[in-house]
């Protein structure tokens, strides 16, 4: 299996992915009914579909561009950038200073001058030419920022890391659920049961129509709703662009 795992790796577009990610693809595939060429061949895929969404060729080698430009190639901030200044508004109002924890953040860091006040944020993401490019952004702009490469699988560490965080804490989850979902079953459950209570607030977004046509689908995330209604308390929910926002909290 490691074999394996160590020639799909090898291509560009996946050797910037955490082994764990990678693994939980390949598992479903691992089987006696496909050749091996089968099992990297739906391992690509499977991984193209959860990933490709929040990626860019044109972004997986540092450039000295502006946070706009680079929000404008990411397919997940692209439809998002236009908002972004009352989508933190509202995510913001009424907690005054605080922390913003980013899970699965793509290139969200780009988006930091949006906050409309220096906040100390934190960027987990898995495509580690994603984290690079944010750091650099980060160091050369003197942001109070950070990027870790961690997969969202890894939650022990993601735990550890928010515990040390001192004060108030806003934890980011946008259009990350899908993906999570698809390589495993019910993650988003687990993660969401293990990070609200070590945070002020948690808002959870998804897309309710597709990047590239922009043809609205039926995107309401019922099981996640009554989820979140069963276990935690809703405080917030709104939608700007293509993309529907839940808050929550303990």
């Amino acid at each position: 299996m490691k074999e394996l795992i160590k020639k799909i790796t090898k291509k560009k577009e996946f050797s910037g992915l955490p082994e764990e990610d990678v693994e939980k693809a390949f598992r479903k595939f691992n089987k006696e009914n496909y050749s091996n060429e089968e099992k990297m061949k739906l391992t690509r895929k499977l991984l193209r579909e959860a990933f490709s969404s929040f990626s860019s060729q044109k972004l997986l080698n540092l450039k000295d561009k502006s946070p706009e430009w680079v929000l404008r190639k990411h397919l997940s901030t692209r439809e998002r950038l236009p908002y972004y200044k009352e989508i933190y508004s509202r995510i913001l109002e009424n907690i005054g200073d605080c922390s913003i924890i980013d899970l699965g953040a793509g290139v969200n860091g780009f988006s930091y001058d949006f906050f409309g006040k220096d906040i100390n944020y934190i960027a987990i993401e898995g495509i580690k030419q994603l984290v690079d490019l944010m750091n650099f952004y980060f160091k050369k702009e003197n942001k109070k920022a950070k990027a870790y490469h961690l997969s969202l699988f890894e939650l022990e560490k993601i735990k550890k890391l928010i515990k040390k965080i001192k004060g108030k804490k806003v934890v980011l989850l946008f259009k990350t659920v899908d993906s999570l979902e698809m390589l495993e079953r019910n993650y988003s459950k687990k993660l969401l049961k293990e990070i609200v209570p070590l945070a002020d607030k948690v808002v959870v977004s998804f897309a309710t129509e597709s990047f590239v046509k922009r043809k609205k689908f039926h995107a309401k995330r019922n099981w996640l709703l009554e989820f979140i209604k069963e276990n935690f308390a809703l405080l917030d929910e709104f939608k700007f662009g293509g993309e529907s926002y839940l808050a929550i909290g303990k």
